[in-house]
């Protein structure tokens, strides 16, 4: 049984395939895929796009989404084995996930880190329990990946820039009041590597650099199929000839759940907000944010306004992406 956890571990060849399916959705292509079928959609955290576009692709695909505010709605849930449940969780994932699989047919999952402890969050342990215990396909819908939006990247530019290969691949971080989730970035970083392009990461201070897991899944993708990856702090040098932009907030690593102490490092990245200025350095490149995003703090309105931002055709093509992720899936025998 295969679930989608993350793009890192499906080859180039099949995610393609889920891209070009995606696109004939894109282009009107119509499935009864989950036709007399269900998938749960449990949300940990908040949602809009992710919510909306699993609902929406789940019934066009002629099948039934149940949502679940799992914060809320469902018993708090224990997933570390072996632990006395004297707390406040009511139930374990090697119950919910095995009966949540006699109902439905897909169980999709979305739930942020906690930010207590690196060590043990970067391990992503709740969906890999529930992807341990239950009998149906796991689909991620963002833990410390965010697979169907990295996709929804993808997607966006191989129509604007057809073979992305070879292409020059900004990854910027950006201004934002917090520290955010790494998510996006550590997705962004292993789908423009896997698909052979030539990545800078621009980061206000090495403290920025992504987990080890993910730079050295990049290291390895794009010395498999070509492209780079170099990680910088020059403003200038990373935006210059650049074909895409893409713009992600993080927090950084080493100050992971104390984050007072990341403030000098922070302050450092004050003017990374993408400008009109900045993108004149580029080669005429389109820029994406996965949203939500914050105007004239991570980028300025007429950057964002322009004919180059693909914000919005992202964010369109997560129905598509997801749909083609759920025919592939419920496919399976």
């Amino acid at each position: 049984m295969r679930n989608f956890l993350s793009t890192a571990d499906w080859s180039r060849p099949e995610l393609q395939g889920v891209l070009d399916r995606a696109a004939a959705f894109k282009d009107g292509a119509t499935s009864r895929a989950l036709e007399g079928k269900s998938i749960a959609l449990l949300f940990f955290n908040p949602s809009l796009r992710t919510r909306s576009s699993f609902d929406i692709g789940a019934h066009q695909l002629g099948g039934h989404a149940i949502v679940l505010d799992a914060k809320g709605q469902t018993w708090p849930m224990e997933f570390t084995d072996g632990t006395v449940m004297d707390g406040t969780a009511e139930e374990h994932v090697r119950e919910s996930a095995r009966v949540l699989s006699q109902y439905v047919d897909l169980i999709a999952i979305r739930c942020f880190p906690d930010f207590v402890d690196w060590k043990v969050e970067r391990e992503d342990p709740l969906i890999t329990a529930f992807a341990a215990h239950a009998t149906v396909p796991v689909i991620n819908m963002e833990t410390i990946v965010h697979p169907c939006q990295e996709l929804a990247l993808m997607l966006a530019m191989q129509s604007r820039l057809g073979d992305v290969a070879g292409k020059e691949f900004l990854l910027t971080w950006v201004p934002h009041p917090k520290p955010l989730n790494t998510a996006v970035a550590n997705s962004a970083l292993l789908i423009a590597s896997k698909f052979g392009m030539n990545i800078r990461m621009l980061i206000p201070d090495d403290v920025y650099r992504l987990d080890e897991r993910y730079m050295g899944a990049a290291e390895n993708f794009v010395a498999e199929g070509g492209g780079s990856l170099k990680v910088t702090t020059d403003v200038k040098a990373a935006y210059d000839g650049a074909d895409a932009v893409y713009a992600k907030s993080w927090g950084a690593l080493p100050f992971f759940g104390q984050w007072d102490g990341e403030a000098p490092s922070r302050a450092k990245g004050a003017d990374f907000m993408i400008t009109p200025e900045k993108m004149a350095m580029t080669n005429n490149a389109v820029i994406s944010h996965c949203l939500p995003m914050r105007r004239n703090v991570k980028i300025a309105d007429a950057v964002v306004d322009s004919p180059a931002f693909m914000g919005i055709e992202e964010a369109g093509n997560r129905l598509h992406v997801q749909k083609a992720i759920m025919e592939n899936l419920a496919g399976q025998a």
